[in-house]
């Protein structure tokens, strides 16, 4: 298992969108599974979910997104699993990090559009 957590500012609707084509986007075998959205008056969450295959590891490995938005104030939270081998320990968890690092691409190429725009 690996995580990834940070803040950004950016538009809820926009960044999830970019988000999800960004993340299926990134390998053939990369795909959007599902996502739920909360909606609150001040608040609204989105939770999303991706899989892809990790050639590394010959299995395959999904992804949650979660995203909450306050404002233009964005906290987003990636944890992947399911990457892993070992029955009592985890060892070659190359396709967790390496699923995560498109999650991390992604926000920080989301930033910088961000900023250059607003």
């Amino acid at each position: 298992m690996a995580k990834y957590a940070v803040m950004i500012h950016g538009d809820f609707d926009e960044f999830n969108d970019y988000l999800a084509r960004s993340i299926a986007g990134s390998s053939l075998s990369a795909s959007k599974e599902d996502s739920h959205e909360f909606i609150c008056p001040n608040m609204r969450c989105k939770v999303q979910v991706f899989e892809r295959y990790s050639a590394f590891g010959s299995n395959r490995v999904s992804m949650n997104v979660t995203v909450v938005g306050i404002g233009n104030e964005l906290q987003i939270a990636g944890i992947t699993a399911g990457g892993s081998q070992g029955v009592l320990f985890k060892f070659n968890t190359v396709g967790e990090e390496n699923f995560l690092y498109k999650l991390k691409n992604a926000v920080e190429d989301y930033k910088k559009l961000y900023e250059k725009n607003y």
